[in-house]
């Protein structure tokens, strides 16, 4: 009589394992993993979107989202927060679309913070407006009235 785990042939066949996969260089494989074909193609950084959408390549409501999700660099003092130039004629904080531009401007050995355009659009005070790439050959300003347009685009997008 044989049952469940036991081999019709006395136990004289030996179950044959597979051998483990080798990993594929690149960090691509595991078990049925194939490399994707055609890779997704990868969202504008922002300073690419800063450049398209400064010479009218790119609609406000794209940048926007790439802003939204893209890091931006901000000078910072000794206290916490945004730092403002007030010598404008509203209040700006200059931000950067990368360490290299916040060095370009502020030197080697500023000190900064680095936070996602959607967290930054919250937490700049109101009344407040912002510079990306200050220094940069694709300089935006936006001005406070600009920045309330963001929130209302970010508020549709979220609720609705």
């Amino acid at each position: 009589m044989y049952g469940y785990g036991q081999p019709m042939d006395g136990g004289a066949a030996q179950q044959q394992y597979a051998p483990p996969q080798q990993q594929m260089p690149g960090g691509h494989g595991g078990y049925g993993q194939q490399p994707p074909l055609y890779p997704e193609p990868s969202p504008p950084s922002l300073a690419d979107a800063v450049r398209a959408f400064t010479t009218g390549q790119l609609a406000a409501e794209d940048f926007q989202q790439v802003f939204a999700t893209s890091k931006v660099y901000c000078p910072r003092g000794d206290n916490p927060g945004f730092l403002a130039l007030h010598n404008t004629q509203q209040p700006v904080i200059p931000m950067f679309t990368s360490l290299k531009e916040l060095r370009r401007y502020a030197g080697k050995e500023s000190k900064y913070f680095v936070i996602t355009g959607s967290e930054m659009i919250d937490l700049l005070p109101t009344g407040y407006g912002f510079v990306l790439d200050m220094e940069g050959e694709h300089r935006m300003v936006f001005d406070a009235k600009a920045v309330e347009q963001m929130v209302e685009f970010a508020m549709r997008r979220m609720y609705g």
